[in-house]
């Protein structure tokens, strides 16, 4: 059944390319309602932004809402994914500015207080994308694809000159609550090249070794290193089911990435939705609904590594 939040939530921060503070409520909101944010430093008339895949602009560095009146609202998808992976399907999301706070950089401190304040279950049953047939896109060596499941599953393969990150692979099933354990914490990384080149343009001036990981070649210049290993591949797979939680619910299949980022994931959304006969929606029952990303999470599926992250 439809889930939103028992309350309101506040998180204060600042914006990852602005460096500006930025204060976002999340709100419980009835059933059917989605999830819709408002941007409240703007007049009544131009705050409503949709979370949906057809909202979405071109952006290298993230994923950046938009709406008929212009207004953008960018690095959503840290936020998406942790309301995808805890089951939150309906949510009115209040922000103080152009973009989403980062926080640590990963999706931990939402799932957090998701957790802490728990969830509410309405009557109405979940609407899912079910995937009938493959589709894929691809970009020179980039790919990525959905093809039918039971289940939302996701493999990833990304490959990095820097020998910090090298090469790393990672399948998961997004079920009984392997979002909350494996990846929410996982942060997003650069090089420090990067850095310097954003912040030269005026960009990532919110960036810092504590909410980002950064490296140098075959050096991790965050403080206290990686949280897991693979922590690279693991924040690309959060990024993409928080791309993929924009197609309006949860999605029953499979994504798989290589090499793949925020742009190639949305053209992957639009291309699914062009094809037809390759998707349905279709509501869930009760037991089918275990087969969803936010089923059965608990505060006891909180990552145990939590060095470097806010209290």
């Amino acid at each position: 059944m439809q889930s939103t939040l028992g309350t309101s939530v506040v998180f204060d921060g600042v914006g990852l390319h602005s460096g500006a503070p930025v204060r976002m409520t999340v709100h419980p909101a009835p059933a059917n309602y989605g999830i819709v944010f408002f941007r409240t430093d703007l007049p009544e008339a131009e705050r409503r932004l949709l979370a949906k895949w057809d909202q979405v602009v071109p952006s290298k560095l993230c994923t950046l809402l938009s709406n008929a009146s212009g207004a953008t609202l960018s690095t959503v998808e840290h936020i998406m994914a942790a309301l995808a992976g805890c089951g939150v399907h309906n949510a009115r999301i209040e922000v103080s500015g152009p973009e989403v706070p980062i926080l640590d950089g990963s999706s931990a401190p939402f799932v957090r207080e998701f957790l802490r304040v728990g969830l509410t279950r309405s009557q109405v049953p979940v609407r899912v994308l079910k995937v009938l047939k493959a589709v894929e896109v691809r970009d020179g060596e980039a790919i990525a694809r959905l093809e039918p499941a039971d289940s939302m599953e996701m493999n990833f393969e990304i490959d990095f000159a820097d020998a910090a990150i090298g090469h790393q692979e990672k399948q998961l099933n997004l079920t009984n609550g392997t979002f909350v354990r494996e990846l929410s914490d996982s942060r997003t990384f650069c090089r420090q090249a990067d850095v310097d080149f954003m912040q030269t343009h005026g960009l990532a001036l919110g960036g810092t070794l504590e909410n980002a990981v950064v490296v140098d070649g075959d050096r991790v210049l965050s403080p206290g290193g990686l949280r897991y290993e693979d922590e690279p591949v693991r924040h690309k797979m959060l990024d993409a089911l928080g791309d993929l939680a924009l197609a309006g619910g949860p999605i029953l299949g499979r994504y798989t990435g290589i090499r793949a980022g925020h742009a190639m994931t949305n053209r992957l959304l639009r291309q699914l939705f062009a094809t037809p006969g390759a998707w349905i929606w279709t509501e869930v029952t009760a037991r089918s609904g275990r087969k969803l990303p936010g089923a059965g999470v608990t505060v006891a599926d909180l990552p145990i590594r939590t060095e470097g992250m806010p209290a």
